[in-house]
């Protein structure tokens, strides 16, 4: 067309070139009407289809494959544009490919929702060109899509292989050793080498003229609670995830794993009011209600009440159990405000207050002062991260077990946390 364009513009003073650029021109209008032809000829002849799903895993990597099938008897070039959901944020989804005559292609695309909820899906939309690409065609498939974005399903199947016969110590995860014993037990075995001789059961040895010992086992049936605060502090982002999400994940890996070791798990969250509680109960079927109850929790911008919790847990909670409470003070002063319900749960039952370290002071800590209001700024964040630590202090004080983690460690150092209390048997 430019080479046409230009035979017409110098035609004006060669005029040789005049019937030239008509032929080009007619050339191009036939070859125009050919590649519509045989791209309009056949009927349906690309097929397509986005295999979604029925859950997508919240902040992980979830693939969407896709499968095109090229009906035309010839080389067809492909253009997918696929409409995501608006959570995305995405609007240059783009893959290109050529697909041989009657053959599928098949390729996967990853999405990670940060978010729970649902997610539509627009248009599958594929053009279709012969070699020549002058005319494409367009096929649209599948519109309207929904898929329910759950807390990360990913995370509790890999924590739940991992955490059978405690692997985490194989692959370095696991961060504490197994020490004492617990005391539910197991059997009466023959000593061996290596055997506990403060584990030696007299009577049997003197019945056997062996020496004999007592077995023990992890205790289980244990009632275990994960109590989640929606208050206004979890709402504060890390990578594109709110610590609500990171707490409502790592309480989903940490149910399934207390399930696989026998124990009872259950819910509560709150915050100006107890929103969710499900008592604790040892079910492998309970983790879908658990999962349901997690699926609708969202952030409260309120103050969260930890009297009204002390009395729910005082009401509902009669058996001691262990209690992972989700929350998050930036303050010390904050903590000190809450800490008499704090010491009066603790007084009843295994309370873990679980809090998170601000990762992006870390950042600003370790970068170097170049004015003097960077050295403010770095001052100020050594001053937060410091009371954080001392915030763990200050509850090992008052005999309060506690977890200060980075949000992306969270859950692994919740399951630490829970095998380390199983092994001491402080349960």
């Amino acid at each position: 067309m430019a080479i046409a364009s230009i035979c017409f513009l110098l035609s004006f003073w060669l005029k040789w070139l005049f019937p030239i650029a008509w032929i080009i021109t007619s050339t191009i209008v036939i070859l125009l009407f050919v590649d519509i032809l045989l791209l309009y000829r056949f009927k349906n002849a690309i097929k397509a289809q986005r295999l979604l799903p029925e859950k997508f895993s919240n902040s992980d990597d979830n693939p969407v494959p896709v499968t095109i099938t090229n009906y035309y008897p010839f080389l067809t070039l492909i253009d997918v544009i696929d409409e995501l959901p608006i959570q995305f944020q995405k609007r240059d989804f783009s893959y290109k490919t050529i697909i041989q005559p009657n053959k599928n292609h098949d390729f996967t695309y990853n999405v990670r929702p940060v978010e729970r909820g649902e997610y539509f899906f627009g248009n599958l939309n594929v053009y279709a060109s012969t070699q020549l690409r002058l005319v494409k065609r367009k096929y649209q498939f599948q519109n309207e899509q929904m898929v329910a974005v759950y807390p990360s399903l990913i995370k509790m199947q890999k924590y739940d292989f991992l955490a059978i016969g405690n692997h985490l110590t194989e692959i370095g995860l696991k961060k504490i050793r197994r020490i004492g014993h617990t005391s539910e037990f197991e059997q009466i075995k023959d000593y061996v080498v290596g055997d506990d001789f403060r584990t030696i059961n007299w009577k049997a040895t003197a019945k056997r003229a062996q020496l004999m010992i007592n077995q023990f086992q992890d205790e289980k049936s244990q009632p275990i609670y994960s109590i989640i605060d929606i208050g206004r502090v979890m709402k504060m982002p890390f990578n594109g995830l709110k610590l609500l999400d990171y707490a409502i994940n790592s309480s989903l890996a940490f149910s399934n794993v207390a399930l696989k070791k026998h124990d009872k798990v259950g819910m509560l969250t709150f915050s100006k009011t107890i929103e969710t509680f499900l008592p604790a109960i040892h079910k492998l079927t309970y983790l879908n209600r658990i999962l349901e109850a997690l699926y609708n929790i969202n952030t409260q911008f309120n103050d969260s009440d930890f009297g009204l919790l002390y009395a729910q847990i005082k009401r509902k909670i009669t058996h001691r159990s262990l209690l992972l409470l989700y929350t998050n003070f930036e303050h010390i002063s904050a903590l000190k405000r809450q800490l008499p319900y704090l010491q009066a749960i603790s007084k009843k039952h295994m309370l873990v207050v679980i809090i998170f370290e601000n990762t992006e002071l870390d950042e600003l800590i370790s970068t170097e002062a170049e004015d003097l209001q960077a050295i403010y700024h770095k001052t100020i964040a050594e001053k937060f991260s410091f009371e954080k630590r001392l915030m763990v202090k200050e509850l090992q004080k008052y005999g309060i077990q506690s977890i200060l983690t980075a949000p992306e460690q969270l859950t692994i150092n919740t399951i630490n946390k829970y095998l380390e209390i199983k092994a001491k048997g402080l349960l």
